[in-house]
């Protein structure tokens, strides 16, 4: 029955569009069935601009999976990110009328359905409402509350936004390629859930995804996430500068990028050059290496620059929320020569890169490992718990004909009834309660 059990995550980005179905083998590792991966035309800087051509790459990244696993594809988890997102702390607090009874998950979900009322920004919606550090009566520092007594509850939140219309573009895309959406979930978050581990997240860690048109920045300490932000530069902005420095093409630039650049210029010597083909019978441009990197060492140092002004925002430099595990750099700008010790120099803290394989099944293809990916192996293992999450909310219904196992058992399973019978369950997370009013809010858009 396990093995049963399939999703599928779709990073959106403004490179490539992904989409990933896999499965948990016998050893909870993640088993990739098939990818798909097509050229992202209709995003900029992680916000959908032209939304026919979006909904041809998603569909050929799709088709491209179906194709690979042999499985059908109906429901995915979506991915977003872009310039529009942006984080806030906000504190809130309920009186319980029953003091005398302990708290459970519906106190909680009454305290997130609070701060989900919060006035936004004209054109803005709440995407995600994280529970920090809860205060019962007073008493600070409880992470957990469910179980205790107490009259007041009161928790600080890290409240993600994004703007209407880009989220309801997204998902218009998502439905246009005849696709389900399932759940949708900040990038940054997805990527973290793939390469960070839980010492690190204790112990306070910065994850900066560098994408094609955006830079993701999610902190954690004590476990818990302190603060998420999204830069409007990434790898893309690095090629435009190439090509406007050296007067070639994008491709020749992109190229240029991927084999010869390096983020540390020292590195090259002037006498190291590389001939670029001219167009169209022209003569060939010739590039010294040491000016490659010189253009992208600029580039680069500002997005670190940039990152870097966050995590003193956050309060890195103070002494209780200083980050010891440094930072883990992923995405595929992260594959860059020598960024590593650039971001190391200007930082002054510990940086390593981050790759999904620790959650890949031994067997996995090389190419998933790659921190490009990080992503999209995150958004299939949301996708992957949630599917956990909703067979746990049946297993008590459907206890009672377990002795009867081949008739009833095969029902159950076969029978696609998860998200009512979710509905009649105690209480749902607040992600699902966010799935369940973007799906409306769609809805009502038509």
């Amino acid at each position: 029955m396990e093995n049963n059990k399939i999703a599928v995550g779709l990073d959106i980005g403004t490179t490539k569009i992904v989409a990933m179905i896999g499965r948990k083998n016998e050893y909870g590792k993640l088993e990739v069935l098939g990818i798909g991966k097509a050229k992202s035309l209709g995003v900029k800087r992680g916000v959908v601009n032209n939304i026919t051509q979006t909904i041809q790459s998603i569909q050929q990244a799709v088709d491209e999976a179906q194709s690979v696993s042999g499985y059908q594809i109906e429901n995915v988890v979506v991915g977003i990110a872009g310039q529009h997102i942006r984080s806030l702390h906000h504190s809130d607090y309920i009186t319980r009328e029953k003091s005398d009874e302990v708290i459970d998950n519906t106190d909680i979900d009454n305290l997130v359905e609070q701060v989900h009322k919060l006035v936004m920004l004209p054109g803005e919606e709440i995407i995600h409402v994280l529970p920090q550090e809860y205060k019962v009566d007073s008493q600070p520092d409880i992470k957990e509350p469910i179980g205790m007594y107490g009259g007041r509850l009161e928790a600080n939140f890290h409240v993600v936004v994004g703007q209407v219309s880009s989220i309801r573009n997204i998902g218009r895309c998502v439905k246009s390629a005849g696709l389900s959406l399932s759940d949708i979930t900040l990038e940054p978050l997805a990527s973290a859930s793939a390469v960070l581990s839980q010492e690190e997240k204790e112990a306070g860690v910065a994850l900066i995804d560098i994408g094609g048109g955006t830079t993701d920045l999610a902190i954690f300490k004590d476990g818990i996430i302190r603060h998420t932000a999204v830069i409007p530069f990434g790898g893309n902005v690095i090629t435009e500068d190439i090509k406007e420095g050296c007067s070639i093409i994008e491709k020749q630039a992109e190229l240029l990028k991927i084999k010869f650049g390096s983020a540390w210029p020292g590195e090259n010597k002037e006498t190291e050059i590389v001939s670029i083909p001219g167009l169209r019978g022209r003569e060939p441009k010739e590039i010294t290496l040491k000016n490659l990197s010189k253009i992208i060492h600029a580039r680069v140092q500002e997005i670190i620059e940039h990152v870097y002004l966050e995590i003193k925002n956050y309060g890195h430099e103070t002494q209780k929320g200083k980050l010891i595990a440094g930072i883990v750099l992923t995405g595929g700008g992260s594959q860059l020569k020598h960024l590593r010790q650039l971001v190391e120099y200007i930082t002054g803290m510990d940086v390593r890169i981050g790759y999904p394989n620790e959650h890949l099944a031994g067997d996995s293809d090389d190419v998933l490992s790659s921190p490009a990916y990080a992503t999209a192996v995150g958004l299939l293992m949301e996708g992957l718990e949630r599917e956990e999450e909703v067979v746990e909310e049946i297993t008590p219904e459907v206890e009672e004909p377990v002795f009867e196992r081949k008739e009833e058992e095969t029902v159950v399973e076969e029978e696609p009834i998860k998200k009512e019978e979710i509905q009649k369950g105690k209480s749902k997370s607040f992600f699902e309660k966010f799935t369940e009013r973007f799906k409306e809010f769609l809805d009502n858009a038509e």
